[in-house]
């Protein structure tokens, strides 16, 4: 077996080297190719120069480093000049005295140009203490454009909410597309083919970066473990990690489903652990804060209110999901699809529900400021009933309503509603 410490050591700093430049080559074909993360590049530029603090978030190794880097090169690029930027990693031993928000602040006192706009960047950014205060300052005491990083959603509440009230934007950071997807792996299989492994392997991009499957098996296996140990258990200071990794194989086992405290805990009830559901709902909180899983809240959209009973959760990389399970994309591939929708309407800017309506389940109530979408997923249209498409012909709206298919046949449109191909709508 691969030993997964030194796998994941290798693997940083491989990935790290090609993702300095932005550029993926692919070794003795002198072959060479682009690879910008556009989506992302995109938004980053939309903020530059703004007050705004830009906040980027994500689990760990989703890509956040890249991007950062990816936009320092843009900003060389435009022509500004490489000392009004300041980069720095702090998971980087090079960068270890600076931990704490006075050091951090005369380090950057002493870069600063005179009477020229500086860019800072702060990566993994909550590792330094008192880095809130830090990054105030800079942004009162100079003229700086600042983007800061982290894994964890406690980045954008406590203190940092407190000072940067209204002055601070977040960009979140998913794993990657299944069209960046392609673009990573350069895969020439026909579409569906691809499809299949995308759902199979996830989008982390060092697993896409790999092509023997022991070694994605073993990235994916040491990114998990590494954000149950490090981006949850240490930061929480959690006695009982093994009820924490119970909980989280439970939501990976059941995504898609309706789920809440009371029921995970009679569960693990079941199975002779000690726990309630207070001690669960927090597990299930910390899970999601480090971005492995995210709630889908249940909408009701006659009564224009939320339901508190129960929530879907989906995890934010189904390779993820299948390596800690054991499974590959044929074992409930329905609720898959429905993940990868899911963290698709998440990418494209859209705040996601569940819906209902009366008795009928909406899979996907999709608000984008004024833009709301429905949609339903189903591996296949039933031949007996209409049901997907009636949930959606039941909402007495004109909101846009779009059914996803995984079946080449179903194609088409049924009483005005079109209906795609999963493949089709994730590269359109």
């Amino acid at each position: 077996m691969v030993n997964s410490y030194f796998l994941q050591v290798y693997l940083k700093k491989y990935v790290d080297l090609l993702f300095s430049s932005s550029i993926l080559e692919e070794n003795g074909l002198g072959v060479t190719h682009m690879v910008v993360r556009q989506l992302y590049l995109d938004r980053l530029k939309k903020y530059q120069d703004t007050e705004f603090v830009k906040v980027i978030t994500g689990v760990r190794r989703s890509g956040k480093t890249f991007v950062l880097r990816m936009f320092r090169d843009y900003l060389q690029e435009s022509g500004i000049a490489s000392n009004q930027i300041i980069f720095i990693n702090f998971e980087s031993m090079k960068y270890q005295h600076l931990l704490t928000k006075e050091a951090l602040y005369q380090y950057v006192t002493e870069h600063v140009v005179a009477h020229r706009k500086m860019y800072l960047f702060f990566d993994e950014v909550q590792r330094v203490v008192g880095w809130e205060d830090a990054i105030n300052s800079f942004r009162v005491d100079f003229d700086a454009d600042i983007y800061v990083s982290g894994s964890n959603a406690s980045l954008l509440s406590g203190e940092l909410a407190t000072l940067l009230t209204g002055r601070m934007i977040e960009i979140p950071i998913y794993p990657l597309s299944f069209k960046e997807f392609l673009q990573f792996t350069q895969n020439t299989k026909p579409l569906e083919l691809a499809f299949n492994d995308y759902v199979t392997e996830g989008g982390f991009p060092a697993v896409a970066l790999v092509d023997d499957a022991e070694v994605k098996r073993s990235v994916l296996d040491g990114i998990y473990s590494s954000i149950l140990l490090r981006d949850v258990n240490e930061r929480a200071a959690i006695r009982n990690d093994g009820m924490l990794t119970q909980v989280a194989t439970y939501l990976l086992s059941e995504i898609g489903n309706p789920i809440s405290g009371n029921k995970i805990s009679g569960v693990l009830q079941n199975e002779g652990w000690k726990v309630n559901p207070t001690s669960t709902l927090r597990y299930m909180g910390l899970l999601c804060d480090a971005f492995i899983f995210y709630p889908a809240k249940r909408y009701d959209l006659r009564g224009k209110n939320y339901l508190r009973s129960t929530a879907k959760y989906y995890a934010v990389d189904t390779g993820l999901r299948n390596v800690t399970l054991n499974r590959n994309y044929r074992d409930n591939f329905g609720h898959q699809i429905e993940n990868i929708v899911y963290l698709e309407l998440l990418r494209r800017g859209y705040r996601v529900d569940v819906g209902k309506y009366d008795n009928q389940e909406i899979d996907f109530v999709a608000k984008r400021g004024s833009e709301v979408a429905y949609y339903q997923v189903t591996m296949q249209l039933p031949t007996k009933d209409n049901r997907e498409i009636g949930n959606l012909q039941a909402l007495d709206d004109n909101y846009p309503k779009t059914l996803i298919t995984a079946n080449r046949m179903d194609v088409g449109e049924v009483a005005g509603i079109p209906i795609v191909h999963i493949v089709d709508w994730l590269l359109n």
